[in-house]
């Protein structure tokens, strides 16, 4: 569907040029005829030539690009306000300012003091100033927005111009074809078309041609903003399920590495055929360690005493005590060996 209808650019008057005397010869392939000395212009180019417009701008925009739009007379004013307010665009409507494109690190500049004096404006600043600075300030807050109030968001060079009335803004189109930023305008028959890079053959000096051309680019801009958006949502979608197919991939590498590796050494199983370390207590049969065997204590006695002595008292025990000895813990103080020490001892000293 076209951007506009021919009845569309019919009623709105976009078909009348400029008189004859007044007219550039490198406009004749866009004029249709003349009339009473105006030069009518092909609104079938002009039709053409604005969806071309469009579908440029409608692109640049979905690239991430904003455009610039510059018009500075009173019939584009209002118009263009009320475009940029929808598009969120940056524009110029009160004067062109020599420097906005070659010269913008100076405007960036100017742009930041606008955004700090209306800060202080915001906070009452100006109030607690004496009178004399306060006037000062808001005399400068004044003219800042009056010159670029409509630039304050742009943060870089715009991806492209649209400009209604190229020949009023010579100096927009001078510095934008210096910097090579390509210009999209609505030209009269007055103007030299070599200098613009997308040409919309049109009356720019009617209120309602210049809010027809406005609306329609404005049309193809929120388009393009929508695409921007949808890629943007993709692209993210997409970067969150490489991430997650990622992760699990990951996961089955883990689990094959746990189960490839070898398993951890198995804990002694009691009555098993091999033990892992050494027993953990002492056998049956066998005296703890430090305590002295209980057929040695029987023989030798109590410390200090000689050998007689001791087996004459070992042959005085009676069966009764030399069974309680056999339980009796030894001189040492570690327990008697289970297995009739006594009677060992017995034996021992009946030998001497």
């Amino acid at each position: 569907m076209p951007a506009a209808t021919l009845r569309q650019l019919l009623e709105a008057g976009v078909h009348f040029g400029h008189q004859t005397s007044r007219w550039n010869p490198k406009m004749r392939d866009y004029i249709f005829t003349s009339r009473d000395r105006i030069h009518i212009i092909d609104l079938a180019k002009t039709q053409t030539l604005l969806d071309e417009a469009c579908d440029y701008l409608r692109d640049l925009v979905a690239g991430g690009q904003k455009v610039l739009f510059v018009g500075t007379k009173k019939q584009a004013q209002d118009a263009i306000v009320e475009c940029c307010g929808r598009t969120g665009q940056p524009y110029v409507v009160h004067r062109w300012m020599g420097g906005m494109l070659t010269n913008f690190p100076v405007i960036q500049r100017q742009l930041k003091r606008l955004i700090e004096l209306r800060a202080m404006n915001e906070r009452g600043d100006f109030e607690r100033m004496s009178g004399k600075e306060a006037n000062e300030h808001r005399d400068q807050l004044q003219r800042l927005e009056r010159n670029f109030a409509g630039m304050v968001e742009m943060r870089r060079l715009p991806g492209a111009l649209f400009v209604i009335d190229c020949k009023k803004e010579r100096l927009a189109v001078a510095e934008a074809n210096r910097v090579g930023i390509p210009i999209v305008a609505l030209v009269d028959t007055n103007c030299d078309p070599d200098l613009i890079q997308h040409v919309i053959p049109g009356n720019d000096d009617a209120i309602r041609s210049c809010r027809l051309v406005i609306n329609a680019v404005s049309e193809a801009i929120l388009e393009g903003e929508r695409l921007l958006s949808e890629r943007e949502l993709r692209e993210r979608a997409e970067a969150e399920a490489e991430v997650a197919r990622a992760a699990n991939a990951v996961a089955p590498d883990g689990e094959a590495e746990e189960a490839a590796a070898p398993p951890a050494a198995a804990s002694p199983v009691p009555g098993g055929a091999e033990a892992s370390g050494p027993p953990s207590g002492p056998a049956a049969g066998e005296a703890p360690a430090g305590e002295a065997p209980a057929a040695a204590t029987a023989v030798t006695g109590e410390p200090g005493e000689d050998g007689p002595l001791a087996a004459t008292r070992s042959r005085a025990r009676t069966p009764h005590a030399a069974q309680e000895g056999a339980t009796a813990p030894s001189s040492d103080g570690g327990a008697a060996g289970a297995g009739g020490t006594a009677p060992d001892g017995e034996t021992a000293a009946e030998g001497e």
